[in-house]
């Protein structure tokens, strides 16, 4: 039973439009409900528990919960507007405080007695933004503001791409 969290911008940065005249955030709504599609059609799937986080402040932020049923999350998807800030770091630390808090929940991590190493529930993060300045109400920021390592890969087809890990 994982538990899928989509963490979408929805900075103004998002109305950008492409060359066939979509915006950057209909694009990411597309692949969210194009994902769940095809999760849906997988038998394995039936114990997955989704969550829409956009990048908004708590609790504006949270737009469906683990506890939230399909249509409720499919609905929140739809209504998302770009109107905010870039603000990734404090939207992941959002993330992790939810999948930190539905642990606590379930009974997967006890406060003060630290984890039961017999349940196991994977939790996957999805961020979906375009990857423009971020932006906060204390200005513009070069990157995010925690350490980050990060790598080149280089593929057989001599392309180049970074990775970034948290």
């Amino acid at each position: 039973m994982p538990v899928l969290l989509f963490l979408i911008d929805t900075s103004a940065s998002m109305n950008q439009r492409t060359h066939l005249g979509t915006t950057y955030l209909d694009i990411a709504k597309g692949a969210v409900e194009t994902f769940m599609k095809l999760r849906a059609r997988d038998p394995a799937s039936r114990g997955d528990r989704y969550m829409l986080v956009n990048f908004e402040d708590v609790p504006v932020g949270i737009k469906a919960g683990w506890k939230e049923s399909h249509a409720t999350f499919m609905t929140e998807l739809r209504n998302l507007q770009a109107t905010g800030l870039t603000s990734i770091g404090q939207s992941l630390r959002t993330a992790f405080d939810l999948l930190n808090l539905n642990r606590l929940v379930t009974g997967i991590d006890n406060y003060g007695q630290g984890r039961n190493p017999f349940f196991l529930e994977p939790a996957i993060i999805i961020a979906i933004t375009d990857g423009n300045k971020l932006t906060s109400g204390s200005g513009v920021q070069d990157e995010v503001g925690k350490r980050l390592f990060s790598f080149f890969d280089i593929s057989p087809k001599n392309t180049v791409s970074k990775i970034v890990v948290f």
